[in-house]
């Protein structure tokens, strides 16, 4: 199984292609014909060197990726990439993307990181404990914070405007019961729950390459992921992720309007 150097390699292989275009003027192409979901060539060339490792690797595992798709995905060891996580950030110059790999095995997310070349921060999870590496120094173990009642809590989500109709209500719910709301922060909102300076995370309509690589990250520091549902959260869905057992039970309650 992949150790933490390769998920370094695999981390450095895409901030090559990334950062050539980040705050140039690239072009952006629009994946919809009604809305806008950008994707530019950095997406595109870092998940190809990522691939790329991985084909020479793991020919045996599986891959899902968010621009070149699937392949072998009933394999016992499936990765999951989104090349760049908040690609309106990297478009608008803001550092608040990253790159995001996760490795499921049978079906959960063991291991994975959120790389973010800018500013030179990898947070990882090795498949018991969470770090973060940054500029090349020294590890450090991330824990999140324990304590935090609902009322204390910083919730993240990129925009109120992503939640539409009883998910709405819900998000307004749990806001209004919390401390401290702040928004358009992508993959930054669940590192920072895991790094112990916020303490809840939530995004609708996220893909399994949104999520996977963050379930262990925010694990392996003490937090709790699962669906709105309480489910699993591998396979996408509306995600709230909280760094205790007990502000999560508190957050879902808040959302579902259940106290």
């Amino acid at each position: 199984m992949a150790n933490v150097n390769d998920l370094k390699r695999l981390a450095d292989a895409a901030s090559v292609q990334t950062l050539k275009y980040f705050r140039s003027n690239l072009n952006v192409d629009n994946k919809y014909e009604d809305g806008f979901d950008p994707v530019t060539a950095g997406d595109r060339e870092a998940e190809a060197a990522i691939r790329h490792i991985l084909d020479a690797d793991f020919p045996d595992h599986g891959i899902l990726g968010e621009e070149y798709g699937a392949k072998n995905l009933e394999a016992r060891h499936v990765w999951v990439i989104d090349p760049i996580d908040g690609t309106r950030a990297f478009i608008s110059g803001l550092p608040v993307w990253g790159t995001l790999v996760g490795l499921m095995e049978d079906g959960v997310a063991k291991k994975g990181f959120m790389h973010q070349p800018y500013t030179d921060e990898l947070y990882i999870a090795d498949g018991e404990q969470s770090w973060l590496i940054e500029k090349g120094g020294e590890p450090q173990k991330l824990a999140t914070r324990q304590s935090a009642t609902l009322q204390d809590a910083t919730v993240f989500t990129t925009s109120p405007a992503l939640y539409s109709g009883a998910e709405a209500e819900g998000f307004k719910r749990l806001e209004d019961r919390t401390k401290l709301a702040r928004y358009g922060t992508d993959c930054y909102g669940a590192v920072m729950v895991a790094s112990g300076y916020a303490d809840i995370f939530i995004e609708p309509g996220l893909q399994p390459y949104d999520i996977v690589a963050l379930i262990p990250i925010i694990e392996q520091a003490g937090g709790v992921v699962t669906t709105v549902d309480g489910a699993r959260a591998e396979q996408g869905g509306t995600i709230i992720a909280a760094g205790s057992k007990a502000l999560h039970e508190e957050a879902l309650q808040a959302f579902w309007g259940r106290a």
